[in-house]
């Protein structure tokens, strides 16, 4: 039997046994987090250098690229570092950090997706009112709001979650330490009260979603209004992939914190876990500059600033 107040360290889930297959998962992460590095590191590098792209789209995507990072890098490199180092041990500490970075991160950049959503029904729906709606007062604070609300999130998650007895051992059956999983470990009834809190917060979260496809309804509706074939492309070309993301991370979430424990397994539940911590922080700078004239000419602007000082 062992209590939390005893624990000292947690085991996370390792991904193999053998020295090679453990040298394949740090490359494979490797790879992904260059990626991830990579593409919001010159979204991060671009934004401020170029004036053109001072608007409330690109502050706000600004800050995805900022929280995207801060996501990846909190689970990301400790399991490559305990792939390396042959081992599976996380400090309670460091377990206890892992859980609030991880959920104030995903929150606030859920949140913000909410918001870049709103930017762009109010940019396409109602371009008239746009610099009143969406002026730079009005975005600071609508992205310290979804900053915050992460924040506060956290709090309460962690404070809850690691207020719980805990006596059936310290190994977590996840890559990095997740709520879900920590849980598991709990001895008494008392998890029940975390697990009513995420419940609460799901619900947050579809009140969120539906507004989210909402928006794009309404954006979708005034857009196959307008004339312009090339319009209409462009402007589903950056909707349907935003959409889509945020339909696999809100999926992908609510299926590892409340999916029902009979259908839970270690592959399903680390393939999900990557889906909603790893996926979207790599691909979202593609999404959001693959089709974006502007931004591509802003890094353009950058390579040729950097290769003409060397």
């Amino acid at each position: 039997m062992h209590n939390s107040s005893s624990l000292n360290e947690f085991l996370l889930l390792a991904f193999a046994d053998t020295q090679e297959l453990q040298l394949l998962h740090f490359s494979l992460f490797l790879g992904i987090y260059l990626a991830a590095l990579l593409g919001n590191g010159i979204i991060i590098t671009a934004i401020p250098c170029d004036h053109h792209l001072h608007t409330p789209m690109y502050f706000f995507l600004l800050n995805l690229s900022f929280l995207d990072l801060g996501s990846i890098s909190t689970t990301v490199p400790k399991s490559m570092a305990n792939s390396l180092r042959n081992t599976r041990a996380i400090s309670y500490s460091g377990c206890a950090a892992q859980v609030f970075l991880v959920v104030f991160l995903l929150s606030a950049e859920y949140s913000l997706l909410t918001v870049m959503a709103y930017d762009r029904y109010v940019a396409i729906c109602k371009p008239l009112h746009y610099g009143i709606l969406m002026g730079s007062r009005a975005c600071v604070r609508m992205a310290a709001a979804a900053w915050a609300s992460g924040f506060l999130n956290a709090l309460l998650h962690t404070a809850n979650t690691f207020f719980i007895p805990l006596c059936q051992g310290n190994t977590v059956d996840q890559f990095f330490c997740e709520i879900p999983q920590i849980l598991k470990l709990s001895c008494t009834d008392s998890y029940l009260r975390e697990v009513w809190l995420i419940v609460v917060t799901a619900c947050l979260v579809f009140g969120c979603f539906f507004f989210i496809v909402l928006s794009y309804v309404q954006i979708f509706t005034a857009v196959l209004r307008i004339p312009s074939e090339q319009g209409q492309r462009n402007t589903f070309s950056m909707c349907l992939p935003h959409l889509a993301v945020v339909s696999l991370f809100v999926s992908t979430v609510i299926f590892a914190y409340l999916r029902p424990s009979s259908i839970s397994s270690p592959v399903l539940d680390l393939v999900v876990a990557v889906l909603y911590s790893v996926v979207p922080p790599t691909v979202n700078p593609l999404i959001y500059s693959m089709r974006n004239k502007e931004l591509q000419e802003a890094v353009r602007k950058l390579v040729q600033m950097v290769l003409l000082q060397q």
